[in-house]
C-alpha cells in the first residue's frame, strides 16, 4: 500500500489512472480549468510537469473519483469503507461484550490502536532541503488561483497542525490559506475548528500560535484529517486506523510540531494572536463567491522539502469536486456510527449534488408511528458534522436511497406536505449559505416519505404493486427461449427516461 504521495502516484499510473502533461500550463485559472473539465468526467489524475513560473510538477484530481479515494484506503469497493467505520464505532461507545466473539472483535480493534500508534523518523525525506529566514520565498511554489474572481493564489490540501498551549494535544485539519506576500499567508477556518480553538487559547496566555503546514502527503492521512467524528483520538490515530499502521512523523525544525515525514513540503510558522489580513473572495463548495473575512496571518520561518518535491492541489466549487468524492467515502464510514447513534437507520446517503451535506436521504425500518419524524430530529443531533445539514428525507428500507429515481417516487407518492414536512425554523447556520435570509441562521425541513401507519392515516394504504413470484422465475428461466438472450438489461442509461445529463 502506498504511505505517501509518491507512491500513490505510482498505483494510479499503474492502474491506467494517471495522465501525464508535458506543456506548459500557467497556475493561474488554466490548471483548474483542465482539471475541472477531467472532473465532470470522472477523468484520470492529473501530474502537471512544466508549471509556468515554477520549478516544481503540480498533482491535481488524484482523488477525483470514489474509486481512486477507495484505492488510497487500501480497498477496492466503496462498500468496504463501512467496515471500517465499524472500527471506529466501536471505539466511539464501546459496550461490554455479551459474548466471546465480541469481546475476540473489541480485542482486534484495540490491536489495531496499539499497532496505529505513530513512529519516529530522526531522517525525514521531507527535511532534505532546508530553507530558513529571509531565503523563504512562497512566490517559488506552483501555488494556483481556481476562478477568475478568487482575490489570489492559495493552498487547499495542505495538513494544518497547531497545538493546544495547554495539553499539548496536537490537532490536524484542512483548510484553506491565501497567500499575502513572500513569507505569509492567511488561513480560513471556522471558529469551531480545532486550530481556532488553539489560536484563542495561546491569546489567552499571551503566546504566539506555532503553526505547520505539510504539503503533498499521503491522502489516506488527508481522509483522516477531514474525518470529523468524536472520538477522542488524534488524526495520527485515525490515519494509522486507517492505514493499518503508525504514521511516520518528523519534529519539525523551528517550532515544536510534528509532521508526516514523507510530506513533500513543510512550511512553519507562527500566528500572533489579533493580527489579521483581509481573506477572499473566493470560489467555495456551495458554487458562489464566498465574502471577504478578517482571518488570522502566517508569518512563516522555515520552509522544508524533499528532492525533486511534487506540489498537491485541489479546489472547491460546485460538484463534481475532490472534496465531493471524499464526502462520499467519509459517508460509508460515518454509516455504523450513525447506526449505533440513531438504531432505526438503515442506511443513509448523503448526495453529492447537494453538496454531500445539506441534503440527507435516510431509510428506515419503520416499526410506529412518527418514527420518521423522530429519526430525522435524532440526524441532526447524532454527530456534528450534521449540524447544517438543511433537509433530511426519510423513506422506509426497501427504498434504494442511491438511486434518485426511487427516492423521488417515494416522496411523490407518500408524502402529503402538511401532514409529512416540517420545518424548524432559526437554527444555527452555515455562514457559507446565501439561502438563509440571515448569514449564520436559517431553518431545518424534514419530509416524511414513508409508508403511513394508524394513527398517522385514517384509511388502508395500497398494496404496493410487485410481480408474481412464479412467473417472474418462470420468465428468468425462458429468458433465452424467448430469443432475448442477447439483450443485458443492467444499467440503464436516465437519458432514454427524459433525463438530461450529459
Amino acid at each position: 500500500m502506498a504511505r505517501d504521495l509518491r507512491g500513490f502516484i505510482k498505483i494510479l499510473e499503474e492502474k491506467g489512472q494517471l495522465k501525464r502533461i508535458s506543456a506548459l500550463v500557467a497556475p493561474d485559472l488554466e490548471i483548474a480549468e483542465i482539471s475541472n473539465r477531467m472532473l465532470q468526467k470522472g477523468g484520470p489524475g492529473l501530474l502537471f510537469e512544466n508549471v509556468k513560473g515554477a520549478s516544481f510538477p503540480v498533482a491535481v484530481n488524484l482523488m477525483g473519483t470514489v474509486e481512486r479515494i477507495c484505492w488510497a484506503m487500501n480497498m477496492q469497493h466503496p462498500e468496504e469503507l463501512e467496515t471500517l467505520g465499524k472500527k471506529l464505532s466501536m471505539l466511539q461507545q464501546p459496550k461490554p461484550p455479551k459474548k466471546i466473539s465480541q469481546a475476540i472483535d473489541f480485542g482486534k480493534v484495540l490491536f489495531d490502536v496499539v499497532k496505529a500508534k505513530p513512529g519516529r523518523d530522526f531522517f525525514p525525506s521531507c527535511q532534505q532541503v532546508v530553507i530558513q529566514g529571509d531565503e523563504v520565498d512562497l512566490h517559488k511554489l506552483p501555488l494556483i488561483r481556481p476562478y477568475p474572481d478568487d482575490a489570489g493564489k492559495i493552498i487547499t490540501l495542505g495538513l494544518v497542525i497547531t497545538k493546544d498551549c495547554e495539553t499539548g494535544t496536537p490537532n490536524v485539519g484542512v483548510y484553506r490559506l491565501q497567500l499575502q506576500s513572500k513569507n505569509t499567508m492567511t488561513v480560513h477556518w471556522l471558529s469551531v475548528r480545532g486550530g481556532a480553538r488553539h489560536l484563542r487559547k495561546a491569546a489567552e496566555r499571551g503566546k504566539k500560535l506555532e503553526i505547520a503546514i505539510a504539503l503533498g502527503v499521503d491522502p489516506l492521512i488527508i481522509m483522516a484529517a477531514a474525518t470529523p467524528i468524536p472520538v477522542d483520538l488524534s488524526e495520527w490515530l485515525f490515519a494509522g486506523l486507517y492505514g493499518g499502521s503508525g504514521v511516520q512523523l518528523a519534529k519539525c525544525k523551528t517550532v515544536d510540531l510534528e509532521v508526516p515525514a514523507d510530506s513533500e513540503f513543510v512550511l512553519e510558522g507562527t500566528i500572533t494572536p489579533g493580527e489579521v489580513l483581509p481573506d477572499g473572495p473566493f470560489g467555495d463548495h456551495m458554487g458562489y463567491y464566498g465574502g471577504v473575512e478578517d482571518s488570522p496571518l502566517i508569518r512563516f520561518q522555515c520552509m522544508t522539502h524533499r528532492k525533486d518535491p511534487i506540489y498537491l492541489t485541489t479546489f472547491s466549487g460546485r460538484p463534481p469536486k475532490e472534496e465531493a468524492m471524499m464526502a462520499i467515502a467519509l459517508n460509508r464510514i460515518y454509516t455504523p456510527i450513525l447506526r449505533q447513534q440513531v438504531s432505526e437507520i438503515v442506511d443513509f446517503f448523503l448526495p453529492m449534488e447537494a453538496l454531500s451535506y445539506k441534503a440527507a436521504i435516510i431509510s428506515i425500518d419503520k416499526a410506529y408511528p412518527g418514527q420518521a419524524r423522530r429519526a430525522a430530529l435524532a440526524f441532526w443531533s447524532a454527530l456534528p458534522q450534521f449540524t447544517y445539514t438543511k433537509f433530511v428525507i426519510v423513506v422506509d428500507k426497501d427504498i434504494n436511497i442511491r438511486d434518485p429515481r426511487q427516492v423521488v417516487w417515494a416522496i411523490s407518492s407518500k408524502v402529503d406536505p402538511v401532514r409529512d414536512v416540517f420545518i424548524l425554523p432559526n437554527t444555527p447556520f452555515d455562514t457559507l449559505d446565501f439561502a438563509s435570509e440571515k448569514i449564520g441562521l436559517g431553518g431545518r425541513m424534514g419530509i416524511d416519505a414513508t409508508t403511513k401507519i394508524p394513527p398517522e392515516t385514517e384509511h388502508e394504504w395500497g398494496a404496493t404493486l410487485e410481480s408474481d413470484p412464479d412467473v417472474a422465475a418462470m420468465v428468468e428461466r425462458r429468458w433465452a427461449e424467448y430469443g432475448l438472450a442477447d439483450l443485458q438489461l443492467g444499467e440503464v442509461d436516465p437519458n432514454l427516461f427524459g433525463y438530461d445529463m450529459k
